[in-house]
């Protein structure tokens, strides 16, 4: 099972908050089918009350971003893995199967530090090379659209060790 981490970025706006239920609502289906545990959600102002609503209507957590909002978040997450997401990712068709295999294999112990990276094709060029080259070189960051190991990241960042990185076969795509 895995934690979601839905990053609020930015001042806090009626389009923020619609792309943090567009979130919230795609994770429905990751609850009922098991891979979803529980959820946090990191703003940069946890005080909005906007935000404290919609965190107590779904039942997440609340943590104020901080320098980092995948460490802020890894001290509330109650699972051994994160799935990490910007307000606004919504998973694509086939997500639930992807991510469940993903942690099916760590679990058993291949490579159970790597790094999943669900595609993110609306993420900014620079991103998405980066992204690439961290495929054959390992990462030290954690970006939205991974699959981290909390254990890892509760470390600190940036990341002790370079990790290798999967590339999954699922895609987030914008609410």
């Amino acid at each position: 099972m895995f934690t979601a981490v839905i990053h609020l970025p930015g001042a806090i706006d009626p389009e923020r908050i619609d792309a943090l239920a567009d979130t919230l609502s795609a994770l429905v289906a990751g609850v009922a089918a098991g891979v979803v545990g529980d959820a946090v959600i990191a703003a940069a102002d946890p005080e909005d009350p906007e935000v404290g609503t919609m965190a107590e209507s779904t039942g997440a957590a609340l943590v104020a971003r901080g320098r980092s909002p995948w460490l802020a978040a890894a001290g509330l997450a109650r699972r051994p893995w994160m799935l990490c997401l910007e307000a606004g990712d919504v998973p694509a068709e086939g997500w639930i199967r992807v991510v469940d295999r993903f942690g099916a294999m760590m679990q058993a112990g291949t490579q159970a530090d790597a790094v999943g990276r669900l595609r993110r094709p609306h993420a900014p060029l620079f991103w998405r090379i980066a992204g690439r080259r961290e495929a054959l070189t390992g990462t030290r960051q954690v970006r939205a659209g991974d699959l981290v190991r909390v254990q890892a990241l509760r470390a600190g960042l940036p990341l002790k060790a370079r990790l290798p990185v999967r590339p999954l076969r699922a895609s987030l795509l914008r609410g």
